[in-house]
């Protein structure tokens, strides 16, 4: 089993959380060549892996595609746990990000040291290194993540270990001739394996049917160790007792793994909710704007208010002679004889205006017989002509009183 790292996860998380946010936050030509609506996804997708399994770290590399570009993307590197025979071990593997993540499903490559071997005719990766598991081929955005990918990986990879250590004996360049067995040879060959930067090819050599040593813990920082195998042994109560062990610790395995993928669970549902309650904080921010601005608004105006009551009262108390009660009829005073006579006969006109409306409703509601209604619309109605006309008249001798007003202001002309 491989040495403990140094530093605590808390200040691996930190440092992993601070290099996130400022390469993700980069604009320009230097960006990541993600989309700006899915970095905040990466993002977490990247946190949580980092801290679910520590051995990841995240790092930006070139990637160079099948055609020949190249691109600067996110990779989480490291080692993954896995147990097989009980035994736990450390598979060096890296994920890429392309650039069409999280909707599309990251690249994985198992990455083997030089004492190393990649399992031939493993069901889920290939001899470049490439690992083609179902979890990968059945990506589904956005229910899919990396912390599930590799919970996946470590269960598949416990089951059908994809590296062994390679012999002592066997070198790495040339390799030997395959080894006679029931499987046809293979020719060994290098394939490209881009888990470097710039692509660097990285040759493996591989023998058909190769007898399994143990799989190889980590891997890429400090030494690595390989652990036997359980020992054997013919006395019924060890191998009752080793059995009762390894079954006790499958099922302790696989309490963990259920658990932590609850807790997963929980963590989405958590991460969703902050979410959420980051929009609202920023929809609530918004409404506290707008009502501050509204509450400065009616400040302005009650201040608009108080001012317009004092001039107001302050009229009131030069202009308040005492006099307790007012005649609306003394409120208004005319200016000469036509002016008055004017006003009484427009003050007329607009009574017999609501007499006659209010006699309308009364002969649609039914409350005055038909007679009696014609009696007394005809009789205002010759009283309403009545003043009507001499208002008209009334309106012609002030016209002509202007006239001749003007004329006997106007200067002479001599001819």
């Amino acid at each position: 089993m491989m040495p403990a790292l140094g530093g605590s996860p808390t200040s691996h998380a930190s440092t992993q959380f601070q290099f996130l946010g400022s390469v993700l936050s980069q604009r320009g030509p230097s960006a990541l060549p993600y989309v700006e609506d899915d970095k905040w996804n990466i993002r977490q997708h990247l946190l949580q892996v980092i801290q679910e399994f520590p051995g990841l770290q995240v790092k930006t590399a070139m990637f160079t595609h099948n055609d020949g570009r190249t691109s600067n993307l996110l990779q989480a590197d490291g080692t993954i746990p896995m147990y097989y025979q009980d035994v736990k071990y450390n598979i060096p593997i890296t994920i890429w990000l392309l650039e069409s993540y999280p909707r599309n499903a990251p690249l994985v490559y198992v990455t083997p040291t030089r004492d190393m071997i990649i399992k031939p005719r493993h069901p889920f990766v290939n001899p470049s290194g490439m690992v083609s598991a179902p979890y990968l081929q059945g990506w589904v955005y956005p229910r899919s993540n990396l912390v599930e990918l590799v919970k996946k990986l470590s269960l598949i990879f416990g089951d059908d270990p994809p590296l062994y250590s390679r012999p002592a004996q066997m070198p790495v360049r040339p390799p030997p001739p395959a080894p006679m067995s029931h499987h046809p040879p293979q020719s060994p060959s290098p394939f490209m394996n881009p888990m470097h930067t710039g692509g660097h090819m990285a040759p493996t050599s591989q023998s058909s049917s190769s007898s399994p040593a143990q799989p190889s813990s980590r891997l890429s920082y400090p030494p690595y160790q390989n652990l036997p195998p359980p020992p054997r042994t013919n006395d019924p109560s060890e191998a009752y007792k080793q059995t009762a062990i390894n079954d006790l610790s499958n099922r302790l395995h696989r309490d963990t793994q259920a658990l932590m993928q609850e807790r997963n669970i929980e963590m989405d549902g958590l991460f969703n909710t902050q979410a959420l309650l980051s929009q609202r904080a920023e929809q609530l921010a918004k409404g506290v704007s707008e009502l501050v601005q509204e509450k400065e608004g009616l400040e302005n105006q009650l201040q608009l208010i108080l001012t317009n009551t004092d001039v107001l009262e302050t009229w009131l108390k030069v202009n308040d002679k005492g006099v307790t009660q007012v005649d609306i009829d003394d409120v208004f005073e005319p200016a000469d004889a036509h002016s008055k006579q004017m006003l009484e006969c427009n003050a007329a006109d607009f009574a017999i205006e609501d007499i006659l409306y209010s006699l309308d409703k009364a002969a649609q509601e039914g409350a005055i017989p038909v007679d009696a209604y014609l009696k007394q619309v005809r009789a205002l109605s010759r009283e309403q002509f009545f003043f009507r006309a001499t208002t008209m008249k009334i309106r012609q001798a002030q016209i002509s009183s202007q006239v001749n007003s003007m004329a006997l202001r106007a200067p002479n002309v001599s001819t």
